[in-house]
């Protein structure tokens, strides 16, 4: 039954004295470490948008750079998330590493990056995948997959290895306003600390489990 399933968290602590100041290097920290544990995707994020109805959408990308920027991820400017992204560029985040029985939610807006870092990453993404690019119209319907496989092989003959970037594919960078870490301790007495930004500087809050 699913509610006889239950699981101690005994893998760690956090407190005030022994997190970074800065989130981002704490994230860094904690992003290191799942990257070591070879947890399954460590750089899996869930992004949560919302379409013009006030519906959230979820669904699971990759981030590929923490800088200055944000949370960088890269996808299809076509498909739904973009849409609505561009309808509402608030946004959250979330990652999800139960190995260290540990969650970072993070909430914010969303941007464009330049053209430039986008297909600068597009040129290191293997030929296969930039392939994929062109031939998926994401979000759009389809009849079947064999559509996908005869559009995949006609960029692949008009291509061959030099693919370019397609116009309408690209980078996204989330500005955090507020993140939080989540790490999971015994008797569900967990652990969250909220950073949030204000006037410039970040602050840290404990909040009840």
């Amino acid at each position: 039954m699913l509610h006889n399933i239950r699981k101690q968290y005994i893998f760690s602590t956090l407190d005030e004295q022994n997190v970074l100041p800065d989130p981002f290097d704490q994230f860094d920290i904690w992003l290191q470490a799942a990257i070591e544990s070879d947890q399954l995707e460590p750089t899996a994020m869930v992004l949560s948008t919302v379409d013009e109805f006030y519906q959230p959408h979820s669904r699971i990308v990759l981030l590929k750079e923490l800088s200055a920027k944000g949370f960088v991820f890269y996808t299809n400017y076509e498909g739904h998330k973009a849409q609505q992204m561009a309808q509402n560029n608030r946004v959250s985040l979330l990652f999800f590493w139960p190995a260290l029985e540990r969650q970072v939610r993070v909430t914010g807006t969303v941007e464009k990056i330049s053209e430039t870092i986008s297909t600068s990453y597009f040129k290191t993404r293997p030929v296969d995948n930039q392939l994929g690019a062109w031939a998926s119209p994401q979000s759009q319907l389809i009849h079947s997959t064999d559509f996908l496989e005869k559009q995949f092989q006609y960029y692949q003959q008009k291509f061959g290895n030099g693919v370019p970037k397609p116009p309408h594919w690209g980078g996204y960078a989330v500005k955090p306003s507020s993140i939080e870490f989540w790490q999971g301790r015994v008797n569900r007495l967990h652990d969250r600390l909220l950073f949030t930004k204000e006037s410039g500087v970040w602050k840290i809050f404990r909040l009840a489990p």
